[in-house]
């Protein structure tokens, strides 16, 4: 259940103001249709963290603990000070939208979003640091959606009314915590 809750916050703290918001945004106010919008975070954001959390337990069966402990100690690291740095919406994920449909193009644009993105690296860590993949994958893919659906429904009205830089703080410090304590062999009883 940890994996679950620590998975659902870092993502959803993570995700506020990632290029994957500003993507919903952006098709809630071009196309001005909720459902099929959700629909299509849906299904891209399990694929997508289906794939990476395979890895991350992939990872794990290949790797020696003390390796593992360094390897997901920095990444956590490396993911807070990543998550310090705001993103932007790439013109040419908007512009997939015109050929697929609503659907369509919400699946297509966020997989894409994603690959690479910190949400999918952050999966990759914490599929790889937990004992249940499943469990990280459904903790992101609700973190996930706990920051973009709000941002298709509320879109502009919400956006200029969060403090970004302390939410992007916030999940840096959950990161870096993470990280230290998995450097240090720290909550070993904690699960981490």
């Amino acid at each position: 259940m940890e994996s679950l809750l620590i998975s659902t916050g870092v993502v959803a703290l993570a995700e506020i103001g990632d290029k994957t918001q500003l993507l919903a945004f952006l098709l809630a106010a071009r196309f001005k249709k909720p459902v099929p919008i959700v629909l299509g975070i849906l299904a891209a954001t399990l694929v997508n963290h289906g794939l990476a959390g395979a890895l991350g337990a992939f990872i794990t069966s290949h790797v020696s603990p003390q390796v593992m402990r360094w390897v997901l100690g920095l990444s956590f690291l490396g993911m807070a000070a990543w998550t310090l740095v705001p993103d932007k919406i790439e013109e040419e994920e908007a512009q997939v939208a015109q050929r697929f449909g609503v659907f369509g193009a919400t699946l297509v644009t966020f997989f894409l979003a994603e690959m690479g993105d910190k949400t999918q690296v952050a999966t990759v860590a914490l599929a790889a640091h937990y004992p249940n993949p499943v469990l990280v994958v459904a903790g992101t893919t609700l973190g996930m959606l706990i920051a973009d659906v709000p941002a298709v429904f509320i879109g502009d009205r919400l956006a200029g009314r969060i403090p970004m830089k302390l939410v992007h703080g916030v999940a840096a410090a959950v990161f870096a915590l993470l990280g230290l304590a998995t450097l240090f062999g720290l909550g070993a009883g904690l699960g981490f």
